[in-house]
């Protein structure tokens, strides 16, 4: 279940909870409104889809659709077959400069690769260690302080 969806039955569990406490005279519509995190407005919105549809109603009903700016079917077969017939073997770099010049693909270097990677046709790359390694602090007090030779009072009182 992905993180949309579970969201989503968490949401309606609440809004049962408010419904009920709203039906019954505990709460207000705004106290309810509250209780899920949203204007007052918004809970009125889904009373009127609760109570025409059901739970049904209260559903995000973007999450069935696809997305407009996902890329066509074809396209993507079609540069997997590219990949897998011509190309096999190739890094993701090295086959992205082939396909803009040679086939003259218009789409990013970074789709090309994930869409590579999501088919398994490209490994994704092991990940580095990290740039700038925290050091340990120093295990004594003012012990960073006197490496610069200072003679300062408040310096030697803690040294």
């Amino acid at each position: 279940m992905k993180r949309a969806e579970i969201l989503q039955e968490v949401r309606k569990m609440r809004f049962e909870e408010a419904y009920d406490g709203w039906n019954r005279g505990r709460l207000t519509q705004e106290e309810a409104a509250r209780l899920l995190g949203v204007c007052d407005r918004t809970f009125r919105r889904y009373l009127i889809r609760y109570e025409e549809e059901g739970m049904r109603g209260l559903a995000d009903r973007r999450l069935g659709q696809v997305s407009h700016r996902s890329a066509p079917v074809d396209e993507v077969i079609a540069l997997t077959d590219l990949y897998s017939r011509r190309y096999r073997g190739f890094t993701a770099k090295h086959f992205y400069s082939w396909y803009r010049r040679a086939h003259s693909g218009m789409r990013s270097y970074t789709w090309v690769k994930k869409t590579l990677q999501s088919k398994g046709l490209v490994q994704k790359a092991s990940r580095k260690g990290t740039h700038r390694k925290q050091r340990p602090r120093a295990p004594y007090i003012g012990m960073m302080l006197h490496q610069d030779g200072s003679r300062h009072e408040w310096c030697q009182s803690h040294c």
